[in-house]
Protein backbone atom coordinates (compact mmCIF):
# COMPACT_ATOMS: atom_id res chain seq x y z
CA UNK A 1 0.00 0.00 0.00
CA UNK A 2 1.68 2.87 -1.27
CA UNK A 3 -1.02 6.22 -0.27
CA UNK A 4 -2.98 5.86 2.65
CA UNK A 5 -6.75 6.55 2.04
CA UNK A 6 -10.07 5.43 4.21
CA UNK A 7 -9.88 1.95 2.94
CA UNK A 8 -9.96 -0.67 5.42
CA UNK A 9 -7.46 -3.14 5.87
CA UNK A 10 -6.70 -6.70 7.21
CA UNK A 11 -2.76 -6.45 8.52
CA UNK A 12 -1.84 -9.94 9.27
CA UNK A 13 0.90 -11.52 11.36
CA UNK A 14 2.80 -12.76 8.57
CA UNK A 15 5.49 -10.99 7.13
CA UNK A 16 5.97 -10.76 3.10
CA UNK A 17 7.94 -13.48 2.91
CA UNK A 18 5.63 -15.84 4.88
CA UNK A 19 7.19 -15.45 8.10
CA UNK A 20 5.20 -15.29 11.93
CA UNK A 21 5.31 -12.12 13.49
CA UNK A 22 6.62 -11.83 17.11
CA UNK A 23 5.88 -11.35 20.25
CA UNK A 24 3.18 -13.31 19.83
CA UNK A 25 0.94 -10.45 21.56
CA UNK A 26 1.89 -7.75 18.99
CA UNK A 27 -1.92 -7.22 17.50
CA UNK A 28 -3.11 -6.62 21.35
CA UNK A 29 -0.50 -4.22 21.44
CA UNK A 30 -1.25 -2.56 18.42
CA UNK A 31 -4.48 -1.98 19.53
CA UNK A 32 -3.99 -1.14 22.72
CA UNK A 33 -2.30 1.81 21.50
CA UNK A 34 -5.06 3.44 20.65
CA UNK A 35 -7.87 1.80 23.47
CA UNK A 36 -9.04 3.99 26.31
CA UNK A 37 -10.45 3.45 29.88
CA UNK A 38 -14.62 3.45 29.81
CA UNK A 39 -16.57 4.44 32.42
CA UNK A 40 -16.15 0.85 33.89
CA UNK A 41 -12.66 1.11 34.40
CA UNK A 42 -11.72 -1.13 31.63
CA UNK A 43 -9.52 -0.93 28.88
CA UNK A 44 -11.94 -0.92 25.43
CA UNK A 45 -10.22 -1.42 22.17
CA UNK A 46 -11.27 1.74 19.75
CA UNK A 47 -14.41 0.62 17.62
CA UNK A 48 -12.23 1.36 14.56
CA UNK A 49 -9.48 -0.98 15.51
CA UNK A 50 -9.39 -4.62 16.60
CA UNK A 51 -7.11 -7.76 16.91
CA UNK A 52 -8.37 -10.80 15.90
CA UNK A 53 -8.18 -13.92 13.56
CA UNK A 54 -7.27 -14.06 9.69
CA UNK A 55 -7.09 -17.22 8.21
CA UNK A 56 -5.35 -19.00 11.52
CA UNK A 57 -2.90 -16.20 12.00
CA UNK A 58 -3.31 -13.12 14.39
CA UNK A 59 -4.55 -10.08 12.77
CA UNK A 60 -5.40 -6.41 12.92
CA UNK A 61 -8.87 -4.75 11.70
CA UNK A 62 -8.84 -1.37 10.60
CA UNK A 63 -12.06 0.27 9.63
CA UNK A 64 -11.45 2.29 6.74
CA UNK A 65 -13.44 4.57 8.59
CA UNK A 66 -10.55 5.76 10.98
CA UNK A 67 -8.74 7.50 8.45
CA UNK A 68 -11.29 10.16 8.15
CA UNK A 69 -11.18 10.39 12.15
CA UNK A 70 -7.90 10.34 12.77
CA UNK A 71 -6.10 10.59 10.11
CA UNK A 72 -2.66 10.56 11.98
CA UNK A 73 -3.39 7.08 14.04
CA UNK A 74 -4.75 5.53 10.55
CA UNK A 75 -1.44 5.81 8.66
CA UNK A 76 0.56 4.98 12.58
CA UNK A 77 -1.43 1.51 12.08
CA UNK A 78 -0.14 1.21 8.47
CA UNK A 79 3.45 2.38 8.97
CA UNK A 80 4.02 -0.18 11.79
CA UNK A 81 2.97 -3.14 9.17
CA UNK A 82 5.06 -1.41 6.15
CA UNK A 83 8.03 -1.22 9.06
CA UNK A 84 7.93 -4.89 9.43
CA UNK A 85 7.08 -6.05 6.14
CA UNK A 86 3.55 -7.06 7.61
CA UNK A 87 0.88 -8.73 5.04
CA UNK A 88 -1.74 -5.87 4.27
CA UNK A 89 -5.18 -7.52 2.95
CA UNK A 90 -7.14 -4.49 1.43
CA UNK A 91 -10.55 -3.60 0.71
CA UNK A 92 -12.06 -5.75 3.27
CA UNK A 93 -12.68 -6.85 6.77
CA UNK A 94 -15.48 -4.54 8.04
CA UNK A 95 -14.81 -4.05 11.88
CA UNK A 96 -17.42 -5.55 13.07
CA UNK A 97 -16.72 -9.24 11.29
CA UNK A 98 -13.84 -9.88 13.00
CA UNK A 99 -13.48 -13.01 14.75
CA UNK A 100 -11.60 -12.96 17.75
Amino acid sequence: MSTFSNTPVIIVGLTTAGKKFRPSDWAERLCGVLSAFGAEKKMKYSPYVGPGDFNGEKAVFVDGRLYEIEPMAYRFILNFAQDNDLQIVEGVCPIDGKKA
